[in-house]
């Protein structure tokens, strides 16, 4: 398969709805101690898109590269490990001589997803196959088989789309009616939400630090929120619009009491639920859908014409970590969608075995 990459400035990344592969998210890793780079792609001659690659020093002498949600262009189904596979030799080149691999976060949606037969009587996916089954079918076509399954996926393959393309009454009908009776709740007891900012980073610490331990998750380091603020300063402002990028803290609160807050970004014409989190108090008063709600109404002012709530389970299961947002996200009426998930390329393979083994025993891979 013939691919070429160009690089260019990260500055000169185009438009797309997925913010992780913006200028925007550039500066955030930059900020954050990653090394950011970007590059325009050629298949056959051809233009087809770009991608953002970030780097970092892993210790030992080591580095990683990490391609956040790209490349977004979709090869025809049979040629994706192909392309993969061209595209991790090209942009060897360009990476750290101590970089042992590349990690590519795919958007694609997964093939399996389109195969009836996984599919149960009630419509929910059964997910995809085993790993080995994954990676037979992903190195079809590639010499040595040396794409891998990633032992974790960083950002989350599975997600609901809800369509803002229509009228607020129109998206709460298609809302379970728990979902738009807790909506309606939070209002009439009083929960109001306001922008935040830089000032309110205090308070979305003490939310989700409550969160993580309520739900037993490993936690982001302190800066990290910070460094998202910062670039998306430096981006524009606190008003998102429909072809910019940004990032806005919201918070719920009732007579000034912190009850939950999130992150939203926006890009192209896509808002997404980036990160959230709730006080373990007052929870009758039904504070994150109250969030939500004003989400989707900000981002549809905002002229976009969809919003991700950004990870969930594959399905109704109840022994998947993620079924708690899943039963609290798919009340929101959105479509689901199932991506490839994270897909390694080793370019020294000691040093990748020795890096999974890193990943397996400590905190795992620091997105």
């Amino acid at each position: 398969m013939d691919i070429r990459i160009r690089p260019k400035p990260a500055s000169a990344l185009e438009t797309t709805a997925l913010v992780q592969q913006t200028t925007l998210w550039a500066r955030v890793k930059r900020l954050l101690g990653w090394s950011a780079m970007a590059f325009d792609l050629d298949a056959s001659g051809k233009p087809v898109g770009d991608m953002l690659v970030v780097v970092r020093d892993v210790g030992g002498g080591s580095s990683v590269a990490y391609v956040p949600y790209g490349p977004e262009g979709l090869p025809d189904d049979g040629g994706r490990g192909e392309y993969l596979a061209a595209l991790s030799g090209e942009l060897r080149a360009h990476l750290p001589p101590e970089c042992i691999m590349t990690r590519w976060d795919l958007p694609w949606e997964s093939p399996y997803a389109l195969d009836e037969d996984r599919y149960d009587d009630d419509g929910h996916w059964l997910g995809a196959p085993e790993t080995r089954v994954r990676e037979a079918r992903m190195n079809f076509g590639v010499r040595g088989g040396s794409l891998r399954k990633a032992p974790s996926d960083i950002l989350p393959p599975d997600t609901l789309i809800v369509d803002l393309r229509r009228e607020p009454d129109e998206i709460l009908a298609s809302m379970r009616p728990k979902t738009r009776y807790n909506i309606g709740l939070a209002a009439r007891r009083g929960v109001a939400v306001r922008l935040g900012g830089a000032d309110d980073l205090s308070l979305w610490r003490a939310l989700y630090e409550d969160t993580a331990r309520r739900n037993r998750m490993s936690p982001q380091p302190d800066d990290y929120f910070s460094a998202v603020l910062r670039a998306a300063r430096s981006s524009g402002g606190a008003d998102p619009k429909a072809g910019d990028e940004s990032i806005t803290m919201l918070v719920a609160e009732k007579d000034g009491k912190p009850l939950a807050a999130m992150f939203m970004s926006v890009s192209a014409d896509r808002a997404a639920y980036l990160y959230g989190a709730s006080s373990s108090e007052d929870r009758n008063l039904m504070a994150p859908y109250a969030l939500q709600w004003a989400a989707m109404n900000r981002a549809r002012a905002a002229g976009c014409a969809s919003y991700d709530l950004f990870g969930v389970a594959p399905r109704p299961d109840p022994d998947h970590p993620m079924y708690g947002l899943y039963v609290f996200k798919s009340g929101f009426g959105g479509s689901m969608l199932h991506r490839q998930g994270a897909w390694d390329y080793a370019y020294d393979g000691a040093g990748y075995a020795s890096y999974v083994a890193y990943e397996a025993a400590g905190p795992g891979f620091i997105a």
